[in-house]
Parts: structure tokens; sequence; C-alpha cells
């Protein structure tokens, strides 16, 4: 190498030898970003997040999984599995093939008992014609589930729509409707009941039907009841049924549908804007508020990915006393 090449960025030092020296930094030019860049830039970002939360997170079904503990529950329903689907709100934004999907998912889990917590149609978006044939369909669509235990409740779109074509819909697919109603379920010669209380928005719910004192407080038969909307059980907690009640399943508030980072949900309905997804306990009542698969108001989801729910049923565990050594 060519000694002036060599030596292309030293310097002598005292001794006589070469250290490098360093260069000056590279000025860059300052460009500050003009208005039409930074809207570019805000366009972009938002027709990202709106292809996100349509196409990918609205469809992107979480499955939840979760061990309940309920006293006094019978040894014949240790283990017992519950699948919970909710506000599904097929034709507004929910197309079928995502109802299609959720079966599925259900199908594959192989519960003991289906339970469906209301919404299944979107009220004054469609004409009353087009919503009732909406009803009919999502009906056909969920009698694709296989277990043969399916119970359904009414959600407030439910009745906006119509409660009796909704019902009628549900019904005529082998699905029992309970609207402040029980039921028993039997189970290797012991049950527990399971109760479904009218939507508290714009129903009549009637804890007293719903709950009738002849099975209030049975030894070893607990109670599950299906309530659309959460913060009723505020009302609830007040009335005698609640001590009877071991376990609560809501939806209605879509888990807030778009929660938006340090701010949380964009819109809450009234009847769910304290209980609004996951685990609670309210005056010893269990309760567990469902996302929901269905959309409404936007054709959105972000930060709230839909959900099935899967239980399974486990007595609760004896309390240890405590001994001293």
């Amino acid at each position: 190498m060519p000694h002036d090449a060599a030596h292309k960025n030293t310097v002598p030092n005292r001794e006589g030898r070469y250290t490098y020296a360093m260069e000056a930094p590279v000025s860059l030019p300052n460009t500050p970003l003009t208005r039409r860049q930074v809207l570019r830039t805000m366009v972009y970002g938002a027709g990202g997040m709106a292809f996100y939360s349509g196409e990918v997170e609205r469809h992107w079904i979480d499955i939840v999984h979760r061990d309940i503990r309920i006293s006094g529950l019978p040894p014949a329903f240790e283990g017992m599995t519950i699948a919970q689907l909710s506000d599904i709100h097929l034709d507004e934004y929910t197309e079928p093939f995502l109802l299609r999907e959720a079966v599925d998912h259900i199908n594959r889990m192989q519960p003991d008992m289906v339970l469906l917590t209301g919404d299944y149609v979107t009220a004054e978006v469609l004409s009353k014609k087009l919503t009732t044939e909406a009803a009919w369909h999502c009906a056909s669509l969920l009698s694709k589930i296989a277990c043969p235990l399916k119970y359904a409740i009414l959600g407030n779109h439910d009745i906006l729509a119509g409660a009796h074509e909704v019902t009628e819909a549900i019904e005529s697919h082998k699905i029992p409707v309970l609207r402040n109603g029980f039921l028993p379920i039997e189970r290797g010669g012991s049950r527990i009941w399971l109760a479904g209380i009218d939507d508290p928005v714009l129903g009549h719910p009637d804890p007293d039907r719903t709950i009738p004192v002849s099975i209030r407080n049975q030894q070893n038969e607990p109670v599950i009841l299906m309530c659309h909307a959460p913060d009723f059980l505020d009302a609830l907690a007040t009335h005698p049924i609640s001590r009877s009640i071991a376990l609560v399943l809501s939806g209605h508030t879509h888990g807030g549908q778009v929660r938006l980072p340090f701010l949380g949900a964009v819109h809450l309905p009234p009847g769910g804007r304290k209980y609004i997804e996951g685990w609670f306990t309210v005056a010893g009542m269990q309760l567990y508020v469902n996302r929901g698969i269905g959309a409404v108001g936007v054709p959105f989801r972000f930060n709230c990915r839909p959900e099935i729910t899967r239980f399974r049923l486990r007595a609760e565990k004896a309390a240890v006393p405590y001994m001293q050594s």
C-alpha cells in the first residue's frame, strides 16, 4: 500500500508514530417535516389501524379457559364444562363465516353445556324484515353446535328488534330461551339449577320468578344465572335470591369493543358501565362478563378481541384449619 494512502487519516505524535485522527462530523441538512408529510403519515397510520381493527382483530377469536369454584357443587358435576357465546349481532357487521368459526371452536371443545347470553341481532340498523331474517339465520347456525344442552337468554337488541320473533327463531331450532325462567340440569343422580332473567335494560326482569323460593338455598343444588347486562347485579345484591346464586354469566358490554391505550373503552352501554369484562365478585356472587364476538356502531375491535369462554366447574376447596405445633 502506498505510504500516502496508508496514512491518509493519521497524524504523527511526538514519537513519530502515526495515530488515527477523528474526522469532522458530517452535518445533515435540517429538513423539517412538511404539513403534507405529517398528514400523510397520520392518514397511513389511521388506515393501518382501521384495517387491523376491522379485518384482523375483529375476526381473531380469543378462547378463554377458566376454572370456577362453586360451593356445594355435587360430585357428579365436578369437571363439567360450559361454553359461553355472547353478543353475536349477526348481519350488522358480524359475517356468517365468523359465527360458523365460533361454532367450530365450540364443537372442538366438546363442552357439556352451551350458554348463549343474548344479542343475536342488532336492532334498528336493518329493516324489521331483514332483522328477523338475520335472527333465523343466526339460530340456524347456532343449531350446528353439537352439544345437546344449549340454552339462551335475550339481550336488549333482541327485545328492541322483536322479542317474540327472536325467541321464535331460536326455539324453533330446539334451543330453549329462558325469560325469567329456570330448569334443572341433572347428572349422575344430582342436579344444579340454570336460570335466565329477562334483559335488565329493555325487558322486565323478575328475580322472584327467575329463582323462586322453591329452588333457593337448596343443599348441594347451586344456581347458575344468565343475565345479559352485568350491572344489574348491584340490584340483585340486595335481593334474597343473591344468596342462592353461585355464578352469573353476562355479556352486553363487548368488553368495550374499542379500547384505546391509557384511555380505555371509547363507549360503554347502559347496564354495562361498571362490570366491563372478565371476573368479578359481587355480594358473594361470582360474575363473568364475556366480551362477545360481534360489533355494534362501528365495524372495529381494538385491544379487545372477540371471546368464547370455556368454564370448568370445580368444587370449592375446603378450608384447611390452622394447626399450631
